[in-house]
């Protein structure tokens, strides 16, 4: 990179916490957020483990002081507490700052409240206000308009990369000089269409999901939102504040197999670690961990560990976890869950656990991390891999 971005602020929720310092005792202390459906009425309540983040709707509209009568759906209620905490941690007062943008993921929109109202639409005029918003950019826009964010707006929807597409567009514009500061990540409710959805490709687990494990039978769909400050470094030091850590490489690749497959031989994954580390400057020997897309479907699995093993010529892999047993995976917003989760681990030296694995894949002879590991880190890969090959990567450096 020729300047270097760096990362001041960030805001998430989750299973697993409603801020940082929540996510942050969770992580540390191997808790998951993996549990039983509670706030959707479905017939695969009883059939299927998600992360599901224990609260209302009534109760987000609380935390965000929303008046009864609203268009927030689910999705656009966590992606503006979260984004309020990324600004509030940055230190910026966006209704001053000119030069700050907001990049949004999703790929859910507004469909976890239209879903509920649809039958309705032709004869109730109040629920009529619900149709605009089950368009994605519709949600970024409240948002926008909710944290007073006036500068440069949009919504990225490339499924599971959504989130790392938007952190690697925001540092385009940040190395660029369009931008001095931007709010970027993504946001993705539970709902019946993506649950139906999911279940329809028999890629769902009713039990806890165990990515890399030899006898893994799927993925718990999860929600959240999760978004980072990206700031250039003379906007930042103006401002005297100091960077959580530097977003040091990106790149994303598509290897155009399958609409929602991944190639045998994770030509696509292989793809975007190889720019990532190209962009950055570093060495295969400079990647201290990785925090693998790892759904812990039989496709990305093994397609995900191949693409590792031609990366790191096969002997040379560094501790992996993957950290979906502790959220489950939510869609547009994992990339920056797990941007988060890796600036954690830069803060407090540590590799996360990959929960719930026992045994080794046999098409290779990889292991991941199982217990929480004390290591000084300096340089942290992070992987997120979407439908249609949409495959991209980051790294993250230690502040």
């Amino acid at each position: 990179m020729s300047k270097r971005v760096a990362i001041t602020g960030m805001g998430i929720v989750s299973s697993i916490g409603m801020n940082v310092e929540e996510t942050r005792s969770s992580l540390l202390s191997s808790q998951t957020g993996i549990s039983t459906i509670e706030n959707i009425d479905t017939r695969l309540k009883d059939s299927i483990f998600v992360g599901e983040i224990k609260k209302t709707n009534l109760e987000l509209a609380a935390l965000l002081n929303l008046p009864e009568v609203n268009k927030f759906s689910r999705t656009s209620m966590m992606g503006a507490l979260a984004a309020k905490e990324a600004l509030e941690n940055a230190g910026i007062d966006s209704e001053s700052s000119t030069r700050l943008g907001f990049i949004n993921s999703t790929t859910v929109g507004g469909m976890d409240t239209t879903e509920r109202y649809y039958r309705e639409f032709s004869e109730s005029e109040e629920n009529r206000r619900y149709i605009e918003i089950l368009d994605t950019g519709s949600n970024t826009q409240l948002i926008a308009e909710q944290l007073h964010i006036k500068g440069f707006v949009t919504t990225i929807s490339t499924a599971c990369s959504s989130a790392a597409n938007a952190i690697m567009m925001g540092a385009r514009m940040i190395e660029t000089g369009r931008l001095d500061q931007v709010v970027v990540g993504g946001m993705d409710a539970l709902c019946k269409f993506t649950m139906n959805g999911f279940n329809t490709l028999m890629i769902l687990s009713d039990a806890y999901n165990q990515p890399f494990d030899n006898n893994r039978k799927g993925l718990n769909l999860g929600e959240g939102a999760a978004y980072l400050v990206l700031e250039s470094e003379a906007s930042m030091k103006a401002r005297g504040k100091q960077a959580l850590a530097y977003l040091a490489g990106y790149a994303n690749a598509n290897d155009a197999f399958h609409q929602t497959a991944s190639s045998d031989n994770g030509e696509g994954a292989f793809l975007a670690m190889k720019g990532a580390l190209e962009i950055s400057g570093l060495s295969l020997k400079d990647i201290d961990y990785v925090n693998v897309h790892g759904t812990a479907t039989p496709n990305n699995d093994l397609s995900e560990g191949r693409a590792m093993m031609r990366l790191f010529d096969g002997e040379n892999i560094p501790p992996f976890s993957s950290t979906k047993p502790f959220t489950g995976h939510t869609l547009a917003a994992a990339a920056s869950v797990e941007a988060v989760f890796s600036i954690i681990a830069l803060q407090e030296g540590v590799i996360y656990p990959n929960l719930n694995f026992e045994n080794k894949m046999e098409e290779f002879d990889l292991t991941p991390v199982t217990e929480l590991k004390k290591k000084e880190l300096a340089v942290i890969m992070s992987n997120s891999f979407g439908f249609g090959g949409n495959c991209s990567s980051l790294i993250f450096c230690k502040a």
